[in-house]
Parts: structure tokens; sequence; C-alpha cells
């Protein structure tokens, strides 16, 4: 047996927090043969909360779980992390933009990438999910001088899935038909799907969709403003 990992994982009672831990448990994500230890991170109102996820976890019998410690303390989260997933963050309502998230979470990430700097493992990696994720990304590490910049990455993966599903929708093909795309830019209105260099069945998309007023006008914005659809659709941000 592989000697555990630990792994940080903050806002660990929301419900994209609640999604991923019981899958990093189950092995889903770092291996089947990869112990994991979690170092669980929440304010300190929604500690009770967390501790019925506490609860699910026991009863979950995973036996690659080799332990848990739920706080309200970054450097306890933090203490020894193989990797810091940074989930937690004032989630995005209705009617925000991207500088009111900015505003309201550069302040935590600011303290996280301390509490990185001085208590994660020496080769500690941190990806960031909470959005604005690049942004938040950067606060963190630009606190975290200690941990080189190859070891942060910034979580872009739904909005990527976004831009694939739109692309093969329109053309009529599987989403696994869709191949090559890439979201420059942030999160939200200030991104760039682009769609210049995806292939769709193996040939360039704008041969295979040949609307370009659709691409420009309807493919790009319904992409970068996908997030605030569904917000206001289900009153919450996606968390599947």
């Amino acid at each position: 047996m592989k000697k555990p990992i630990k792994v940080a994982v903050t806002g660990a009672g929301g419900q994209i927090g609640y999604a991923l831990i019981f899958r990093i448990a189950a092995g889903d994500v770092f291996g089947p043969d990869q112990p994991v230890s979690l170092g669980l991170l929440e304010i300190t109102p929604a500690l009770p909360a967390l501790n019925g996820t506490l609860m699910e976890l026991e009863d979950g019998a995973f036996p690659l779980l080799a332990g848990v410690q739920a706080t309200d303390k970054a450097n306890e989260a933090f203490g020894d992390a193989n990797w810091v997933v940074l989930v937690g963050g004032l989630p995005r309502k209705d009617g925000m933009t991207r500088a009111d998230l900015i505003r309201a979470n550069g302040p935590i990430f600011t303290g996280q990438g301390k509490a990185i700097n001085d208590s994660a493992a020496g080769y500690v990696r941190i990806l960031t999910v909470a959005n604005p994720c690049n942004t938040n990304c950067l606060i963190a590490k630009s606190h975290a001088p200690k941990v080189p910049a190859d070891r942060w990455f910034a979580m872009t993966r739904l909005d990527q899935n976004r831009a694939a599903t739109q692309l093969a929708k329109k053309a009529g093909v599987g989403v696994g038909e869709v191949k090559r795309v890439v979201i420059w830019g942030n999160h939200s209105d200030t991104q760039y799907p682009d769609y210049k260099n995806a292939t769709i069945g193996g040939k360039p998309a704008p041969q295979v969709i040949t609307d370009a007023a659709w691409l420009s006008e309807t493919f790009i914005p319904t992409v970068a403003k996908r997030g605030a659809a569904v917000i206001k659709a289900r009153g919450a941000s996606s968390a599947a």
C-alpha cells in the first residue's frame, strides 16, 4: 500500500465540496491504490453542516480514506498538504459581475495563499476552482512566494465543456467528436471560447460550422454567459 497523501479542500461544506470529497475518498481522483488523508476547511458557521459530511464519510467506509480533519483554520487544513483544492469562495449570485467576486474573494485567497506558503508540504500543488478562478489563483500565488509558479492551476474545464457542447449541438454530432477547444482569458464574460483551433470529426470547426454569424454572435456569448444563465434558472451556480 502506498503512503497516504494529504488533500486539503476548502469550502468543504458547500455543494461543490460535497460533490468532490466523496470522489476523492473513493479513489476516483488520485487512483484506486492511493490512500488519502483529507484536510477540510470551512468557515466557522458552516462547521456543524460539515460535521454531517464527516458522518457520511465514516458511514461510507472508504478503504482508501486514511484520515479526516475538519477545521476553520487554514494553517491546520493545509498542514503538510500535498494537494490543495481551493473550492471555497463567495458564490456568484444573480446580477453579480466578475469585479464583484474579486472584491469579495480577494481577502479570502490572500489569506489562503499565506497559509499554503507557511504550512503546506514542500511539493504541494494547488488547483483553484472558485471563480473567477484565474484571478483567485493569481491572488493566492502572489502570497505564497515559496511555492513555484508551475505548481498552481486554475480550472476552466467547465467553460471548455460548455463550448464543446454548443459546437456539437450546432454540428449535430456527439460531443466526443469535438476536440481542441480552448478557453482564453478568465471566467464569465471576460473569456474567449476559441473555436478557430477546434476540430469536429477531425475537420476544422469553421469548415463544419460555416455560419460565421452564429459563431460570433451566438456561440461566444452563450458560452461566456452560461454560468449566469444557470444561476438565473436554478438559483445557484453549477456544482455537478
